[in-house]
């Protein structure tokens, strides 16, 4: 994917999740691109989305490329979980992963035969992100 490359990814939070298969097939028809999957545990972000249940869910029923962010805190603890979903895409952010190697963390994605990325907030400067630019990462 070249960085100029427009894609249209609709998060899941504005689906009505009682009808997530409708909601995903409603979005492909639309022409998402992907689906994007925000995890929220309410310690990173003050919101609780939804766990690796639903992502699965909701990754059974698309028929295009699952995106799931983590924001929530210790990636590493609950990346097994998320690796069994079916998701192509697992980023992590560098704000939430303090006390975790994120290195190993990206590398375990990568090992699984998924893609990386690394997520930053909006106030966090980009340099935290320099010491993983060379991790093989697919989302940045």
């Amino acid at each position: 994917m070249h960085c100029n490359e427009r894609i249209i990814a609709p998060s899941l939070l504005a689906a009505d999740w009682a009808r997530v298969g409708d909601e995903v097939a409603r979005a492909e028809d639309a022409g998402a691109d992907w689906l994007h999957l925000d995890v929220m545990d309410g310690h990173f972000v003050d919101n609780i989305s939804f766990g690796p249940q639903m992502v699965a869910t909701a990754c059974r029923a698309a028929g295009i490329y699952c995106d799931t962010h983590l924001m929530i805190h210790r990636a590493d603890h609950y990346l097994d979980a998320f690796l069994e979903t079916g998701t192509h895409n697992i980023s992590i952010h560098v704000e939430a992963n303090y006390d975790t190697d994120i290195r190993t963390t990206l590398r375990r994605i990568k090992a699984a035969g998924r893609d990386a990325g690394i997520v930053l907030n909006p106030a966090t400067p980009f340099i935290r992100a320099l010491p993983y630019l060379d991790d093989q990462l697919d989302l940045l």
